[in-house]
């Protein structure tokens, strides 16, 4: 599995038993940087120039969750946005997050080009 994997997959409904180990959590964590796990769900902290940047991901952010129909926690502050993403439905870390996180970093990389 590539991050490009990650990038293009879509989310699907997951059940506990779909729920990732820490070595399958440890092996998804190589393939999104910047990315770490914290109290049960996977976290990474996305900094702006200012608040109008951040708000402008905060929007892209949720159009993307909003399509995959999977939501992450979120702290928005003036120039930063925390991201959280764990699957409630499966008590833990899932692939769904991993997906996610992938098309987080990319909403981010497409901000940060203009």
């Amino acid at each position: 599995m590539t991050d490009q994997d990650l990038l293009h997959a879509h989310c699907q409904h997951q059940s506990a038993s779909q729920r990732l180990d820490d070595a399958a959590i440890a092996a998804h964590l190589r393939l999104v940087d910047g990315w770490r796990v914290e109290a049960g769900s996977i976290r990474k902290t996305f900094v702006f120039g200012n608040y109008y940047q951040t708000l402008a991901f905060v929007n892209a952010l949720a159009w993307m969750i909003h399509r995959e129909d999977h939501h992450p926690d979120l702290l928005v502050q003036y120039n930063r946005c925390g991201v959280a993403f764990n699957t409630h439905s499966a008590g833990g870390i899932t692939r769904n997050d991993f997906i996610c996180a992938a098309k987080a970093d990319a909403v981010y990389a497409q901000g940060a080009a203009r």
